[in-house]
């Protein structure tokens, strides 16, 4: 999430800092959906992104924005509402995408004129459907899955409030 966050704050694609840091993009994925980088893939993050390397491999959600160390380099940080703010955008991302597909399809099949067969025009409307749904979820307008889901959850197996 770090490395996410570092990244747009620069408003590098993937594939640049792929570039720039000589790490595969499926590489920066992992690390970015929260995988342990090793140590040579966090030295190569360190240095492009100019931050201490301990606070990639440890993730840095709560420590301070200045080093306490005699290094120069700042330890970055992701505040709760960054990481929310973060999520939110890919879930965004991930109906546009979804939209942007079904959108492609339906034009495609249109244009062949493949819609002479009722099964294929009633998955088309069951996936308008999903698309629809995706997009209520996406924007929180249905809070299946959301971050409150999760911890009413999480609270309601420990007992307590987390």
């Amino acid at each position: 999430m770090i490395v996410r966050k570092l990244r747009l704050q620069r408003g590098w694609s993937q594939e640049q800092l792929s570039a720039l840091s000589g790490i595969s993009v499926r590489t920066i994925q992992r690390v970015e959906r929260g995988a342990m980088p090793s140590l040579e893939t966090a030295k190569s993050l360190a240095a492009v992104f100019e931050v201490d390397q301990q606070s990639l491999r440890t993730g840095a959600t709560n420590m301070s924005s200045q080093s306490e160390s005699s290094s120069t380099l700042d330890k970055p940080v992701i505040a709760d509402d960054e990481k929310l703010a973060l999520q939110y955008v890919k879930g965004l991302k991930e109906f546009y995408s979804h939209a942007g597909m079904y959108a492609i399809f339906l034009v495609s099949f249109l244009a062949l004129g493949r819609f002479t067969d009722p099964k294929l025009v009633w998955g088309f409307v069951g996936w308008g459907v999903g698309v629809i749904l995706h997009a209520l979820v996406a924007y929180e307008v249905i809070g299946l899955f959301s971050a409150g889901w999760e911890k009413r959850l999480v609270e309601k197996r420990l007992g307590r409030k987390l």
